[in-house]
Formats: C-alpha cells, sequence, structure tokens
C-alpha cells in the first residue's frame, strides 16, 4: 500500500464512513462475517518488525507514554505496519481478552479490505486521522470497539504504519484522537530527526514559545542548501506540498543566505533567529546541524550575521567508495570469500549479531558496509568505531554520549555519542578485542537492554540497531586470560566469519581491476589497468598489509602513472619491490592451515623474546622510515593503533 499524508487534518466525517462501507461492500464482505483468527507466526511477525525496524523502535516509547495516558479505560494501543498488520500493542489487562475475540492481536492484519471500515484500515487508505464508533464499523463483531486512528508518514512523505487506540465503547472520550494525532506526530519527528541527523535542521514556528515543541516546523536541507524533506507543521507553515518544495533552497524559502545562518549559529548557539517565509510570514528560527554537514564559510570581523558571510570551496573529501559497497562488489572470485558472503546473506535482514575475524586489512569494514547497504536497513546510519584508536579515557564519551558538564572539557549541549548515532541502523565495532573491560560491562548492558544512558544523564535513551563487531585477535584466549568478557562475547557472536588473508585469495588479478575501477570513478586519469610484469609481481608479495596495503600501493602507482594507459613496474614504490623481491611466493594458502595471527599489541611487546617475525617488525620500521618518524601517520598505514606503534619503539630502545 503506497499512500502519502494528508496535511490537513480531517476526521471521520459521515460520509467518510458511508464511502468505506461501500468500498467494503465491494470487496465482497458481508457484515456478518467473523473475524479471522489466524495471526502470523512468531517468525513471520519477527521478520515483519524487522523490515519496519526504524517506526517500531521510535514508535515503541511513544506508545508506553500514550497507554499511560489512556491507562484504566478498557482499551488498548496498538502500531501497525503500512498494510494495516498489528506490529505491536498495550493493553489493559480486562480489554485484553474482549480484543483477543475480535483478533486484535499482534500478526493481525487490520486493512479495511479484510476487516471492513474500522480506524485503522480506513485511516490508511484516506490518510486521515479517523474516527470508527460502534456501529460505524462494517463488520457487527466489531461494534463492541472505539478506535481512534492517525497514519504515521516517513520523512518524505510515505505512510509507513498507523498508531490506533482501540477500547470499550462505554469508554469512548472525543480526546482520544488529539491524544493520537499528537503521538504520531511525535513519531513522524523522531524519524525526521533521525533521517536527517547529518544534515542541516531549522526548527521553527511563527511563535518563538512553539520552538522545541511538538508542533514547531522541521525543515531539512542539504550543505549546498538544497531542500531535503520537511514534517508535516513546516509544510502547513510553507502553505505548499512535498513535491513543489523539492525544487526550493534555503534562501527561497527563508530570505537568507545560509551560510549566514550557520554563521550566526556558530557564535551563538541556540540562539533564534527572525525568517520571512515566501507568504510573508515572519517566523522565529533556530538551526543545527552535525559537524561534517555544515558547509565550510568564510568569517572575518568585517562579515557579520547580516549575510556578509559568503560560502568558501568545501575542504571536505569524496565520500570513500566503501560507502556504496554491497555484496556483489565484494564477490570477485575467491571461492573463500564467497562462502563467507554466501553465509552472512543468510542472515540479511534478521537481528543477528555478526562477529567477523581476519588479518589488520582484510576487509573487514568493507564487509560490514557490504552487509549494512545490503539489508532493510540501509537508508539509515552505518557508524564505524574502531575501539583500538580511542583512549581508553575517551571511548566511553565517544560511545555512549554524554549531557552538558559531564567532565572537565566536555562540549555545550553534550554529546549523543555512537550508540545512538546508530539508531535504526548499524553499528561496526571494529577491533572490539580493545576495549577496556569497563565499557564492556556498559556495552553488554546496551545490546542487553536495548537502551543508552549518556555520562551524566539519567534518562534511558531507546536504541534500535544492530552490532556486527570485529577484530584480529583470540577472544576466546582474552577470555581465559580475563581480559574480554564471556557474557559479551556470547552476546556478539551470533554468526561468526573469517575473512581470509589476501596473501592466501585466488582473486587478486580481479581485485586490482576492481579497486584500479572504484579511483577512476573519481578519477577519470587513473589508469585502467596494470601490466602483466606489475601482475606477476604483485602475485609474488606476500601481503603483510593485506587489501589495505594493496589500495595504497595501486592508489600511489595510479597516480605515478596518470595519463598513461597502464601501471608499469617503474610506477611502483621503491621500497615496495624490495619487498616483493625479498619475499617467496606464499600465496594461495589451504584454508585448512589459515589461522587469525596478524601483527597485535602482545606480538608488537614481545619483540625482545623474538615471537615477532622479523619481516614484521621489519615492516614498521620501513613505514616509519617512509614517513621520516611520523607515528600517527605509520599507524594509519599500517591499521594499528598509535599505542601500539609506540610500544614498539619503547621496546626496540629497551633492546
Amino acid at each position: 500500500m503506497t499512500q502519502r499524508f494528508s496535511t490537513t487534518p480531517v476526521t471521520a466525517l459521515p460520509d467518510v464512513i458511508a464511502t468505506a462501507h461501500a468500498r467494503s461492500l465491494g470487496v465482497g464482505l458481508r457484515e456478518s462475517e467473523t473475524p479471522d483468527f489466524h495471526p502470523l507466526h512468531r517468525p513471520a511477525l519477527r521478520e515483519l518488525v524487522e523490515r519496519n525496524h526504524s517506526l517500531y523502535t521510535h514508535a515503541l516509547p511513544v506508545m508506553q507514554t500514550l497507554h499511560t495516558q489512556i491507562v484504566n479505560t478498557e482499551s488498548m494501543v496498538l502500531l501497525t505496519d503500512s498494510d494495516g498488520v498489528i506490529l505491536h500493542s498495550f493493553g489493559d489487562s480486562d480489554f485484553i481478552e474482549k480484543a483477543n475475540r475480535v483478533a486484535l492481536c499482534a500478526g493481525v492484519s487490520w486493512a479495511e479490505s479484510e476487516r471492513g471500515t474500522n480506524a485503522i484500515g480506513t485511516a490508511l487508505v484516506d490518510g486521515q486521522p479517523t474516527v470508527v464508533h460502534a456501529g460505524e464499523h462494517f463488520l457487527h463483531a466489531n461494534h463492541i470497539l472505539t478506535c481512534s486512528c492517525a497514519p504515521i508518514a516517513d520523512p518524505f512523505g510515505r505512510i509507513i504504519g498507523a498508531l490506533d487506540v482501540s477500547g470499550d465503547t462505554r469508554g469512548f472520550h472525543k480526546h482520544t484522537l488529539a491524544l493520537v494525532r499528537m503521538s504520531a506526530q511525535m513519531i513522524e519527528n523522531h524519524l525526521f530527526t533521525n533521517q536527517f541527523a547529518d544534515a542541516i535542521r531549522i526548527h521553527f514556528h511563527a511563535h518563538a514559545e512553539f520552538i522545541g515543541t511538538l508542533f514547531e516546523g522541521l525543515a531539512a536541507f542539504g550543505p549546498d542548501g538544497r531542500f531535503l524533506s520537511a514534517n508535516r507543521s513546516a509544510l502547513f507553515q510553507f502553505g505548499r506540498p512535498l513535491a513543489t518544495l523539492q525544487a526550493q533552497t534555503f534562501p527561497e524559502l527563508f530570505g537568507m543566505a545560509l551560510p549566514a545562518l550557520l554563521q550566526h549559529t556558530t557564535y551563538k548557539p541556540g540562539e533564534c533567529v527572525t525568517l520571512t517565509l515566501p507568504s510573508g510570514v515572519r517566523v522565529v528560527a533556530r538551526s543545527e546541524y552535525a559537524a561534517g554537514a555544515r558547509p565550510v564559510f568564510r568569517s572575518s570581523s568585517d562579515e557579520g550575521f547580516d549575510g556578509g558571510a559568503r560560502p568558501a570551496r568545501s575542504t571536505r573529501s569524496a565520500p570513500s567508495p566503501s560507502h556504496n559497497v554491497t555484496f556483489a562488489t565484494l564477490d570477485t572470485g575467491d571461492a573463500q570469500m564467497s562462502a563467507v558472503l554466501r553465509r552472512v546473506e543468510k542472515v540479511r535482514g534478521r537481528d543477528i549479531p555478526i562477529l567477523v575475524l581476519g588479518h589488520t586489512g582484510t576487509g573487514k569494514e568493507w564487509l560490514a558496509r557490504a552487509i549494512h547497504n545490503d539489508s532493510p536497513r540501509r537508508d539509515a546510519p552505518f557508524v564505524a568505531v574502531n575501539c583500538a584508536s580511542l583512549p581508553d579515557t575517551l571511548i566511553e564519551a565517544e560511545l555512549f554520549g554524554y549531557e552538558d558538564g559531564a567532565f572537565t572539557g566536555a562540549k555545550k549541549r553534550g554529546s549523543v555519542g555512537k550508540i545512538v548515532q546508530a539508531d535504526g541502523g548499524t553499528l561496526f565495532l571494529d577491533e572490539i578485542g580493545d576495549m577496556p573491560l569497563a565499557q564492556q560491562v556498559r556495552l553488554m548492558r546496551v545490546l542487553q537492554e536495548r537502551t543508552v544512558v549518556p555520562l551524566g544523564g539519567t534518562r534511558a535513551i531507546p536504541v534500535d540497531l544492530r552490532v556486527i563487531c570485529a577484530t584480529h585477535r583470540n577472544l576466546r584466549a582474552m577470555i581465559e586470560a580475563g581480559t574480554f568478557r564471556d557474557d559479551l562475547y556470547y552476546r556478539i557472536n551470533g554468526l561468526v566469519v573469517t575473512l581470509p588473508a589476501l596473501g592466501e585469495r585466488s582473486d587478486l588479478a580481479a581485485l586490482i581491476a576492481r579497486m584500479l575501477e572504484l579511483q577512476r570513478d573519481s578519477d577519470a586519469a587513473v589508469p585502467a589497468r596494470v601490466s602483466d610484469a606489475v601482475l606477476e609481481r604483485l602475485e609474488r608479495c606476500r601481503w603483510p598489509g593485506n587489501l589495505r596495503q594493496m589500495a595504497n600501493v595501486l592508489r600511489t602507482a595510479a597516480i605515478m602513472a596518470e595519463g598513461e594507459e597502464e601501471i608499469g613496474l617503474e610506477h611502483l614504490p621503491d621500497d615496495f619491490l624490495q619487498d616483493c623481491d625479498a619475499a617467496p611466493n606464499e600465496r594461495r594458502v589451504s584454508p585448512s592451515t589459515r589461522a587469525v595471527q596478524p601483527m597485535n599489541v602482545e606480538s608488537v611487546e614481545n619483540v625482545a623474546s623474538g615471537k615477532m617475525q622479523d619481516w614484521q617488525a621489519a615492516l614498521i620500521e620501513q613505514t616509519l622510515a617512509r614517513h621520516s618518524g611520523n607515528v600517527s601517520a605509520t599507524a594509519r598505514e599500517l591499521g594499528l593503533a598509535r599505542n601500539t606503534v609506540y610500544r614498539y619503539l619503547r621496546q626496540r630502545r629497551a633492546q
């Protein structure tokens, strides 16, 4: 069912009921029919809830609040999908038995085509808030009910579900529909904020006291000022349909240059300004944005808020190709990799945690992004956190967020944290084995309760997310050593897959072609292929840095060969050629002999005792030399935490 909301709220009138009854007769329903008592089976219901994960998660706390407002009225609160199938409900115990008699329970469809005229089905057909009272229901069996329902729209105006209060006819109250409509609008605003977390959001209303309330207008814009979407209140204030607004820009809708407003927000955060709508109506507004969404603009002492700020050329880099990676992107012909992808595909769209093992640089984040991009959560955020790169003192605030004043140096107005940023989408925790024990306890609580409490806060924030973890460590050994919690381990390893090292893969030529293709997407001067001599040389390498190392080698070689048809030996870095010449051909190792033994903190700390392979130590030395001793650049190229490189240097000096 594809439907868009009406911007004019209308309750059910006699002609609405009459039209709905006519539709019911038209599909062959009979008033005396007995309700269907066959809801979806549990697995099918779970899958349906997963497909509607964002709606379900954002609606749940609102439903709980709504239920407290109508408790002890012999009624219940219900959430449905866009087809009218009930996803969840809260009800008074004295009404549940009566509701079950008419199949008012999870997994049952209340579409108008199956139940005749009823608040849920009719509201979804008309796209309007609707009350159906007692005998207005088409089926006689439903005359015991009074139902008030409001459709729920996504941030682009498409109806994705409905919120309903159904109860005994004797408990009917004319204000119930108003409560339902307000609750539905609250859910829509939560969905809107989540959808446009990385956009520039404008909160506005003709009356200042309504800013920050349910009734404020919300409009989202891209960094270039292009209109993205708006909530119901904003559409009402603009007086224009969503389709018309799609062609508008921020200056056209608010009469001011966007950089000027953002400059004001930067220097006076939280302070409102006055803007003018196309209709001439003046509104009070404030803006907010994530750090990456804000355009770069020039500011100086003689460029003030009056519009003098001029956009400067953006310095943001192009998005990484991994943002668009899919299972098809990763399947380049290697049997081991194909087997991993087939296993992961089987849990696509299911709420099963995945643990990805593999050497550093084997593409763990690429796999995580592919899982996200090929799942029902693809339109929601993908948030990646490298647990090894964050100092112990910051990882708690980074993950869980914090309130204003939670600790010295905390940002004003606090920070939501990575977990809340991933709400509705996917949280990727890379190097989970490097997470401190104290934070493992907090993470375990989040995964178990699906809520997070920021540092310095008291309110639990509900979150709906899929968690994918990755590590190059042996977590079972860490559990034995007491450095990793066994309860967290069993929570994150619903499905465990191991990525093959590059030296074991049989699809090197295809990988090279794919990497060059991705580079050519952003730079047409990149050669389309490598020469046969280069391919032969690359196949002789051990690739200790795996895919990350190969990507860096090809990126450098492509720059050296810019404008030429192919990459030749003369374009490869000298130190890389030396590594290849010195390394025997150890590619295509049998999977049965494969073990996850990448360079890690333990091996670095044991250099003196000879536990670290010579080539690993040499790789750190060569990379440090290439970067003139720059530890950050070395760690970034090798995919290590800076602390790991520092530990190695301390061990080397101690020898």
